[in-house]
């Protein structure tokens, strides 16, 4: 009986493959999107890792198709008179790009100055400097941003507006590094006495999708803070779009904030603080017969619970 010998020598190389193997594989592995540099044929190797920026190609033919950046753009509160300027689709398509890529700083724009792709996709001529961004940002007057931000924020979700949907209030503290402004010391659970911000977010529930986001100072995180930007919100939406409710945690169970909302006639759902008075209503609610119990008394019970 023979005994196997082993193989010391390792395999040759893999054949390669012939042309019509090599037609199929990029027949199957490429498509063609429209950019605003043109029409881009697009071809990818399902075997290479994925790259950041390597499915940019396809948002940027949803932005042109569903015509979200033009008027983007267009409406952006920004005029330079200088020929030596940059323009605005350079100067936003730089703060697009850098917020894809996961910046959180101006500073890190320069990771991504060497991109001579991505850029002509959207129509630009260069990517701007973190300096100029900088500078084109703080040029821009503060109310027409906001205006123009949230603009163009409610065209994306207004469509989702048309079924019932809950409205979430909720105040966040940004813990903040150096000197920044509104950075003041607040309530400050994780990090005490360092100096905050307190992000107001108005969201829809489950799908958590923010509807509008107001910064302010870190000493500012009290439902006085919010209430403005909370009515100034639904100002904005046509009342037949108004949400079902809106729920709040125990820091809006305040009796200014429920009265404006019955005067607004917007059901709400807020947490109430258990304070002793509120313990002596539940008490007596519960102690009650049930058929004695109105709908108000309900509401405060389930608050409170």
């Amino acid at each position: 009986m023979k005994k196997s010998q082993n193989k010391t020598h390792q395999k040759g190389e893999l054949r390669e493959p012939c042309k019509s193997e090599l037609s199929s594989f990029v027949e199957e592995n490429k498509c063609t999107v429209e950019t605003y540099g043109g029409r881009v044929h697009v071809e990818w190797d399902p075997q290479s890792a994925v790259t950041p920026l390597g499915q940019l190609a396809f948002f940027i033919e949803f932005l042109k198709l569903g015509n979200l950046l033009e008027p983007w753009v267009e409406d952006f509160p920004l005029d330079y008179t200088s020929p030596n300027a940059p323009t605005k689709r350079d100067i936003l398509g730089t703060l697009l790009l850098s917020v894809l890529a996961g910046h959180k700083r101006y500073a890190h724009v320069t990771s991504i100055r060497s991109d001579s792709v991505n850029p002509s996709l959207l129509g630009m001529l260069k990517i701007i400097s973190e300096d100029s961004l900088r500078r084109a940002l703080l040029a821009v007057d503060e109310e027409e941003g906001i205006a123009w931000v949230q603009k163009h924020l409610q065209k994306c979700y207004q469509p989702l507006l048309t079924i019932p949907w809950i409205l979430d209030v909720d105040t966040t503290v940004k813990v903040l590094y150096g000197r920044q402004e509104g950075a003041v010391v607040g309530y400050n659970p994780k990090k005490p006495g360092r100096p905050s911000h307190t992000y107001h977010t108005f969201s829809m529930a489950n799908l958590r999708l923010i509807l509008d986001v107001e910064v302010q100072a870190g000493n500012e995180m009290s439902a006085n803070y919010t209430s403005p930007d909370l009515w100034s919100l639904l100002s904005r939406i046509p009342k037949e779009q108004w949400p079902e409710f809106i729920r709040g945690d125990c820091g809006f169970g305040t009796d200014g904030v429920m009265k404006k909302a019955e005067a607004r006639g917007v059901d709400y759902l807020f947490k109430l603080k258990q304070t002793k008075n509120v313990q002596r209503l539940i008490l007596e609610l519960m102690n009650r017969p049930l058929r004695k119990h109105s709908y108000s008394q309900f509401h405060v019970i389930n608050c409170c619970n």
